[in-house]
């Protein structure tokens, strides 16, 4: 996707579709900033959001996820430091933060000391997932979240990112730990329909196994056999979606009915409790507007107030007491 075409997919604030928000949380309110003497703070983020490459705008959307499912949507993935949620296992293929620096740098010039980097995460995801699905997804987000001042490399493995090996009772769990129902979470791993991902993350379906797992698609298997050569090869990568790579689109649902997904956990969804919404998701059924729904009930996870929190003057570093 070519700059020019990147900018002149996103519209004014004003053009979003509002969803109906959960009851308030922590002081969250949809056009937060234009009460708070930053009314131009969407548009500053969109501005660096709209240079990004179409591998980094899917990062922006996993940036969020993986910040909102570690201590809440607090921007703690942010904070550098050698034994920060940034430096987990899970999240050294994070990509984006040259993105949020960016334009927490503009907006720091702008308005100083008024946006979170929590905030600015939020509207990225946001913003990525309009560019990335051509307008079709188009949410408000209510802002207004603290950053927090923990992060913890050891926080980012256990109960709280769902592994990609994870069986369906397991991501109902985690999910529903979060707040998030089952649906929210068949309508959330609709993100694999974009990005990229190791081959060590799907090993256990290929390799080492002599012969691939029962559901997943034989040329599929063949073609990741062949690409992903030893089990730990951590350098090589493949798109998540072989059919529509660099669009945000329901084609992961038609992937996990016919097996061409890379994850033990995307396979699980194609169970006797979730498939009836795979077919959905896979046909007529709305995933977009869905998609934008259980985006903004992710953002409600674990929210700081002002006492709990601060807003950063840089998103890498904690603000020195």
């Amino acid at each position: 996707m070519a700059p020019r075409d990147i900018v002149s997919l996103l519209g004014s604030v004003t053009e979003r579709l509002v969803i109906q928000q959960p009851p308030p949380s922590n002081g969250l309110k949809v056009g937060y900033y234009a009460a708070h003497n930053c009314s131009h703070a969407e548009n500053i983020v969109r501005a660096a959001v709209e240079k990004a490459s179409a591998g980094i705008l899917a990062g922006l959307i996993r940036l969020a996820f993986h910040d909102c499912f570690v201590r809440g949507c607090d921007a703690s993935v942010l904070i550098e430091g050698s034994d920060t949620e940034r430096q987990g296992f899970p999240n050294l293929s994070l990509r984006g933060f040259n993105i949020i620096d960016a334009a927490k740098d503009a907006l720091e010039k702008e308005c100083p000391g008024v946006v979170s980097c929590a905030d600015i995460v939020a509207f990225a995801a946001r913003d990525a997932s309009y560019i990335l699905n051509y307008k079709k997804i188009n949410y408000t987000v209510p802002a207004g979240r603290f950053d927090g001042n923990v992060s913890l490399a050891n926080e980012t493995l256990g109960q709280n990112l769902p592994p990609p090996f994870a069986d369906l009772a397991t991501l109902t769990k985690m999910f529903a730990d979060k707040g998030l129902d089952q649906t929210d979470m068949v309508v959330l791993s609709g993100a694999h329909t974009i990005g990229i991902s190791h081959c060590p993350s799907f090993s256990d379906r290929v390799n080492p196994p002599a012969s691939p797992s029962p559901s997943m698609d034989s040329d599929l298997a063949k073609k990741l056999n062949q690409t992903c050569d030893t089990p730990n090869n951590a350098t090589t990568t493949v798109p998540q979606d072989s059919e529509t790579p660099d669009a945000l689109d329901n084609q992961y649902y038609k992937n996990v009915l016919s097996g061409k997904v890379l994850f033990t956990s995307d396979a699980a969804l194609n169970s006797s409790q979730t498939l009836e919404l795979v077919k959905k998701f896979a046909g007529a059924g709305d995933w977009n507007t869905a998609f934008g729904e259980a985006m903004v009930k992710m953002g409600y996870i674990g929210v700081k107030s002002s006492n709990e929190g601060e807003i950063r003057k840089k998103c890498g570093v904690v603000n020195k007491s």
